[in-house]
């Protein structure tokens, strides 16, 4: 397969125009300067002037020291050690299809389809070449397989909007940031968590506009130090109280725009009557929220005053909050304070929700081969419309609790019994829940095969281990992670290194040896301009494939930016919300039908959960645990490049206050542990985290020594492997102590 989009530079040198396809929130043009198979320079975008520019991060300016690692797997390999080891052998492919397949089919004739396992991530987010839709194709062919149910990124950011609006794309374009007077950044830091390219350059923009920008969060994030007018300190867990006691006095002193919400909403009155406190008896004032949340009432109080009367006003929550025990009510909280000030559907507002995507070139709507139906599902009840997680879950396990399905399996409560595992695009030992329960689970397991580009602390469990393409070895379709509007094209800039194939050509290659007839029906390059042409939003937008390819980026032009649920607002005759009632939601009566109250309430509330502030395990474990994402990586992504390490190391952030108290020095080695783990880490001394909290960046590698210490500080070894009613990962739940190591 030949290389494509390139154009000479100097003797010897190509510039390929190409793009990434990690995880990282999001979708950079990049310019690959090759010379002799190798990529020698990175460069980014140069197709635009500074307004529409797409800026890459330092992630993608370190890319060619994470394709050209020199740890990269090239050849497939077979264990040949005790699992977690990481002791493996030089195979040939054959001998490793052969293995595999032997096994598959015991596995299938043993214990039958849903034995097989299928465990998938976001580590390659492309079209093409996507190991999750090759895979799924693959085993279906064959009868089936099990897997597993809910994003660990937004599944309580997807759950609150699905009940608030019946949509989850509520974000505005970035550069409407622009007609905010007001922008609250809560919980959100997009120097780390980007979503959204660009969304730092349109934030500061707007910040030198005039606009105000307020930063909640437990930490000072770098984008508070960056743009923040206010910093404004909560402790985690507690942010519906805070925005419950917010509602308190906009109610109080009639500064909700009662019109807006008397024609777009339904069920105000009955949140009126929780946040007053007619309802249960305790009104939810900005003294009680203190006593929970840390932040003065007198603050609270302004706040809110602040909110309701700047007009327009941006709130840009997120779903690191959501992340948590009960995390969609954070995101609850955060629409109804938008519906409440009007600012829902209006330019230079927001709607809320956390997940700030829009339909234009939005990840959720490209092209991919079709993997066919899961025979192992049939059967399985209606999910449509439905809120009820219990229903996902009939046939599947949550990806929270996946390792301790394949520990217990049946016996436990779960819907099947795991033999044989695909790891494909994904470390999950290392970024979901309680890492030493995914090894102890990950060693009983009877085989498993990981496709992957390094010997991540999953792969070290693999019985076959097999050599994957990174994205610069590989042609292919991306599109922005949550927002665009533009598309990007992957020109291969390299041929694949050592052996190493792509996820699909793995898959077809297993479903040629299968007597899996028909599984691939075209050749890369007609799949993908298959794709360009017959996609609803792409066909009509890109007119010249060639020209796309050659220039990578296509870019969509606005007459204006795109504002979430406008038209519903302008004319909600033509245009309701895709909701039961085709209103706003406050009050779901979907979510009232579930009978749950107390965990799922139909109007969002303040909850205590396990392992918060007010747990009495904080008598043993007094900190709050935080696992924001990495500058230096996209989650474990990239964690073996230097260059990154250098650039920020891994180390806990810890007030001055408590490492005093433990007598614990800036640079000092210290543990962070609780009953599920410990870890080694170099601690921080800062007063950029609030009293009784602790941060440590998730993604770094998980590697335990002989006293099962984890040396490598993955934070996953202390979280909860458990999820919220509503989906999401409960992995910012988490209560620790720090000691001097």
């Amino acid at each position: 397969m030949s290389s494509a989009g390139g154009n000479r530079l100097e003797e010897g040198v190509r510039i390929i125009r190409t793009t990434s396809a990690f995880d990282c929130g999001g979708r950079c043009p990049l310019r690959l300067h090759v010379r002799e198979g190798v990529i020698v320079r990175v460069e980014g975008d140069d197709t635009a002037g500074p307004d529409e520019q797409l800026r890459a991060c330092l992630r993608c300016r370190a890319y060619r020291k994470y394709v050209h690692h020199p740890e990269r797997l090239l050849y497939p390999q077979k264990r040949i050690g005790p699992k977690g080891r990481g002791e493996f052998a030089r195979i040939s492919w054959d001998e490793a299809y052969e293995t595999i397949i032997e096994k598959l089919r015991y596995c299938i004739r043993t214990y039958g389809n849903s034995s097989i396992f299928l465990s998938v991530g976001g580590g390659y987010l492309g079209a093409l070449h996507s190991g999750a839709a090759a895979f799924a194709r693959l085993l279906n062919h064959l009868g089936g397989y099990s897997t597993h149910y809910g994003n660990v990124s937004s599944e309580g950011a997807v759950w609150a909007c699905l009940t608030h609006y019946g949509s989850v794309m509520v974000g505005h374009s970035r550069e409407d940031m622009l007609n905010s007077k007001l922008i609250l950044l809560w919980g959100w830091d997009p120097a780390r968590m980007i979503s959204g390219t660009n969304t730092m350059y349109h934030l500061i923009r707007a910040k030198e506009k005039g606009a105000k920008v307020i930063a909640i969060d437990p930490r000072y994030t770098d984008t508070a130090a960056v743009v923040a007018d206010e910093w404004i300190p909560l402790r985690p867990g507690t942010d519906t109280a805070m925005m419950i006691a917010m509602a308190y006095v906009m109610i109080r002193e009639n500064l909700q725009d009662q019109a807006f919400l008397d024609k777009y909403t339904i069920g105000f009155d009955r949140f009126k009557a929780y946040v007053l406190g007619e309802e249960d008896g305790e009104p939810k004032t900005p003294a009680w929220a203190e006593a929970i949340t840390d932040v003065p009432a007198a603050t609270i109080e302004r706040l809110a005053r602040e909110y309701a009367l700047t007009k327009p006003a941006c709130l840009m929550d997120c779903q690191g909050p959501a992340r948590s025990a009960i995390g969609e009510q954070y995101n609850r909280c955060a629409m109804t304070l938008t519906n409440m000030t009007g600012n829902t559907g209006r330019p230079g507002g927001s709607a809320g929700g956390g997940l700030m995507g829009i339909p234009v070139g939005h990840m959720f709507f490209g092209s991919h081969i079709p993997s066919g139906k899961n025979p192992v599902e049939a059967g399985g009840p209606s999910v449509r419309g439905s809120l009820d997680l219990k229903l996902r879950l009939v046939k599947r396990v949550h990806t929270n609790v996946m390792h301790d399905a394949m520990l217990k399996g049946r016996a436990g409560g779960y819907p099947f019994d795991i033999k044989f595992v695909f790891n494909i695009g994904c470390n999950h030992l290392n970024q979901l829940g309680n890492a030493n329960k995914a090894a102890k689970a990950y060693e009983q397991l009877e085989f498993m095969v990981v496709n992957e580009l390094f010997l991540t602390p999953t792969a070290r469990y693999a019985d076959i281990l097999l050599p994957v393409t990174s994205a610069a070895e590989r042609m292919d379709l991306t599109r922005p992670w949550p927002s665009g509007p533009y598309y990007t094209f992957m020109n291969r800039a390299i041929e694949p290194l050592g052996e190493c194939k792509s996820d699909l050509e793995i898959a077809a290659d297993l479903a040629e040896r299968l007597g899996i007839k028909d599984f691939l029906t075209a050749s890369e390059e007609e799949y993908l301009r298959s794709f360009v042409e017959t996609n609803p939003e792409t066909g009509k937008e890109i007119k010249d494939y060639e020209k796309f390819k050659a220039e990578g980026v296509h870019r969509v032009r606005l007459k204006e930016p795109i504002v979430a649920f406008r038209e519903q607002i302008e004319d909600p005759e033509n245009h309701p919300f895709p909701t039961p009632s085709g209103k706003i939601e406050i009050y779901s009566q979907r979510v009232a039908d579930l009978g749950d109250p107390e965990n799922l309430p139909p109007i969002p509330k303040y909850r205590r959960v396990r392992e918060d502030r007010f747990d009495p395990l904080i008598k043993k474990y007094p900190l709050q645990l935080l696992s924001p994402h990495p500058r230096s990586r996209t989650h474990s992504t990239m964690f073996k490049v230097d260059w990154l390490r250098e650039v920020e190391p891994h180390r806990v952030w810890i007030n001055p206050r408590d490492a005093e108290a433990r007598g614990i020095g800036d640079g000092d080695e210290v543990l962070v542990f609780n009953d599920r783990g410990a870890i080694a880490i170099k601690a921080w001394v800062t007063r950029r985290i609030m009293p009784g909290v602790i941060s440590v960046t998730e993604g770094a590698w998980y590697d335990p020594d002989e006293q099962g210490i984890d040396r490598g500080g993955c934070v996953n070894t202390l979280t909860l492997d458990d999820y919220s009613p509503g989906g999401a990962s409960a992995l910012k739940t988490a209560l620790v102590e720090v000691k001097k190591a």
